[in-house]
C-alpha cells in the first residue's frame, strides 16, 4: 500500500485513502498539542493494519510540524505504548 496520509484542515481530521475508501483520525489543535479524538477504519478495512498506518501517518506529520499530541483515543493511546519511538511527541 503506497498511499499516504494526509492532514485535511478543513475537516480537522487525517485521511488515509484505500480501495476508495477512507480511514480517518478526527483531532483538536491546541497551541502547542493535537488532541486525536477518535479514529475510525470503515468496515472493509479492518483487521489489516490500516488503523496502524493511519496514526503512524498522522504521528509523523504531527512531529514535522513541531507539535505534540495528546491521545483523546484508546487506539491512539495503545499505539504510543506500543511505539516507544513516538514518545518524544507525547505532551
Amino acid at each position: 500500500m503506497a498511499a499516504m496520509v494526509r492532514d485535511n484542515k478543513e475537516q480537522n481530521r487525517f485521511e488515509l485513502e484505500v480501495e476508495g475508501q477512507i480511514a480517518f483520525a478526527n483531532y483538536r489543535l491546541t497551541p502547542q498539542a493535537v488532541i486525536i479524538t477518535h479514529t475510525e477504519t470503515p468496515m472493509a478495512l479492518r483487521g489489516r493494519g490500516i488503523a496502524s498506518k493511519l496514526v503512524k501517518g498522522a504521528l509523523e506529520l504531527i512531529r514535522s510540524d513541531g507539535r505534540k499530541v495528546i491521545a483523546g483515543c484508546s487506539f491512539v493511546a495503545v499505539y504510543l505504548r506500543r511505539h516507544p519511538e513516538y514518545r518524544d511527541l507525547a505532551a
